[in-house]
């Protein structure tokens, strides 16, 4: 089984509970006890950046330098007490950086040290504040070019559920990879964590102008189509990963709104999703799928990209 094993924790300043390292610490222990032969590292990282030090003109460059790496020791050694609070068996490290945009600096780490997955503790959005300055989540999600496991308070039982959020409708082949990609992923975890894995799906409804605009044209035999087409896919994608069709759930509406009512409805502790790192424009006005879900669910969310997706950070 192909899991982790170079793992970047983001560390957030502003609360004691760093709940994205406990979950780290909690997954890495289930990896080793799981697979004793690997050996799982963890970094915790902390970004760091005080705008006066820059500003200052009564000071040199030279000990405007030496400001900053006083700032940054004061925090490396308050890391290593955070990580030394945790009495944890898993090797360790921490990083503190000086760097002026957060997101930028936890991918560059991911790019120089090819980490395989990003944690990070979540909060809520201002949903409007959220159109005009992007979180840091969001730019680590359309950006970060490994998985990016946003954590949340929700804990992981046994036996517990988690939810694959797919697109089998469509017969893209980037499509089609992410969704076996994903489900692959959640078999793992699920293997690990002594879990259940179910599979969601939307469709769209009946669009509204066509039904208006086209007296002939039969909404419900439309509908009928849809859902057909769908449950049909999504059938056939859950054989071929010996999932039972008992745990497969195909739903009219949207992609977050339909994803949010199956794990409340299941009681997920994790759902895994596919995000295809959209940008510019379209992605602060859209948004893509992850995005919106990120806020409207109590569990935590991991974001895959597809095979062969680049950060636009690498060059």
């Amino acid at each position: 089984m192909d899991m982790y094993q170079n793992i970047l924790v983001v560390i957030d300043p502003t609360t004691e509970d760093q709940k994205a390292l406990k979950r780290a610490i909690e997954l890495a222990s289930r990896i080793n006890t799981a697979q004793p032969e690997q050996q799982i590292k963890i970094t915790a990282f902390f970004s760091i950046f005080d705008f006066s030090y820059e500003m200052t003109t009564i000071l040199s460059s030279g000990e405007r330098d030496t400001m900053r790496q006083m700032v940054i020791k004061e925090k490396q050694l308050w890391l290593d007490d955070v990580i030394s609070a945790t009495n944890s068996q898993i090797d360790i490290t921490s990083q503190v950086v000086w760097h002026n945009r957060p997101f930028e600096a936890i991918i560059q780490q991911v790019i120089e040290h090819n980490y395989d997955l990003v944690m990070k503790g979540t909060h809520q959005h201002d949903k409007f504040k959220s159109v005009i300055f992007t979180p840091t989540d969001w730019h680590i999600l359309r950006k970060c070019p490994c998985p990016v496991l946003l954590v949340k308070e929700h804990e992981w039982p046994q036996q517990g559920n988690i939810l694959a959020a797919l697109n089998v409708g469509s017969d893209e082949t980037e499509h089609l990879s992410l969704n076996n990609t994903i489900t692959k992923q959640a078999k793992n975890i699920a293997q690990l964590i002594t879990a259940n894995v179910h599979l969601v799906n939307s469709y769209p409804g009946t669009p509204v102008n066509i039904a208006i605009e086209i007296p002939e044209f039969d909404a419900s035999e439309y509908n009928n189509a849809m859902q057909t087409h769908h449950k049909e896919a999504m059938s056939q994608h859950a054989n071929s990963f010996d999932i039972p069709l008992t745990n497969t759930h195909v739903e009219e509406g949207l992609p977050e709104t339909v994803i949010e009512q199956v794990a409340l409805k299941i009681d997920a502790e994790l759902v895994i999703l596919g995000t295809v790192g959209r940008t510019g424009i379209s992605a602060a006005l859209i948004g893509n799928t992850a995005e919106h879900v990120i806020d409207q669910l109590n569990c935590d969310v991991l974001a895959l990209k597809p095979d062969g997706y680049v950060s636009p950070l690498a060059d």
